[in-house]
């Protein structure tokens, strides 16, 4: 009985730890369920995200010529691109560049490149701007554009004016991620508003130029915008490409609806 007490003691005191331990063992067999079911529906949203990935609209030759076009205007304007950028650091001595995250061809991200035209700080002035103007936050929820933006400098206004700020989309014209012609580029809080004309925007490269830049820029609204670019992907051809391109110089020249 004195040597059973010990061992029936010994027995209960295992059994709660074993109960425990089956419970632990189960509550972490549930999370890596859990884990598991999210990964799944993560990958499930990146492939729907992507869809079905295709070639570009244009082909080998639209990208042949975004090639050799971009390589020869990067060469041609690297001096101005070089006072750009001292004019910028002398400004505020900020960051030379702004990259942007955009989505691309077969809803890949990349990062936009621009002359940075705004304070060091703008996504703290755009957020406190907005908490303090109603007016600017509806504007900015339909077009995602200001017309009165506070964060852009002086420099950077006239930079906007002559569209200089877009000048290193060149390299990500000559890396791939882009291209002369083609849907304005989007970010991801955009797609939302393409509805069904998303699968068309991802079938192309977004543009340094496009349909929508010679079509009144910012004083098109958004449905417009949207339109534009399925109508250009549906109705592609290297001939409107260059037309496209011609009267971009005459939308930069008078600087018409841009902001």
């Amino acid at each position: 009985m004195a040597d059973g007490t010990p061992a029936l003691a010994a027995q209960r005191r295992e059994k709660p730890n074993s109960n425990w331990a089956r419970q632990a063992s189960s509550n972490t067999n549930l999370q890596h369920q859990v884990v598991n079911i999210t990964e799944n529906l993560g990958a499930a949203r990146r492939i729907n995200w992507l869809g079905n990935r295709s070639s570009a609209v244009g082909g080998g030759a639209k990208r042949g010529f975004d090639i050799v076009a971009s390589a020869t205007a990067i060469l041609l304007l690297l001096p101005l691109c070089c006072l750009i950028a001292i004019a910028i650091k002398a400004w505020d001595g900020g960051p030379i560049l702004y990259r942007h995250r955009r989505i691309g061809l077969n809803g890949t991200a990349f990062d936009c490149l621009k002359f940075r035209t705004m304070v060091a700080n703008a996504d703290q002035v755009l957020v406190r701007h907005l908490a303090a103007d109603s007016v600017a936050t509806r504007e900015w929820q339909e077009d995602h554009k200001l017309k009165c933006d506070p964060r852009i400098t002086l420099l950077g206004v006239s930079m906007r004016k002559t569209s200089i700020d877009e000048l290193p989309q060149l390299f990500n014209i000559l890396k791939g991620d882009m291209s002369f012609v083609g849907p304005r580029p989007i970010v991801t809080a955009e797609v939302p508003k393409y509805g069904d004309c998303i699968d068309h925007y991802l079938r192309a490269r977004p543009g340094l130029t496009g349909p929508w830049q010679i079509s009144g820029r910012n004083d098109v609204d958004y449905a417009t915008r949207v339109a534009l670019d399925r109508r250009y992907i549906e109705e592609w051809s290297f001939l409107r490409d260059l037309v496209i391109i011609l009267k971009t110089v005459r939308v930069v020249a008078t600087a018409r609806g841009c902001y």
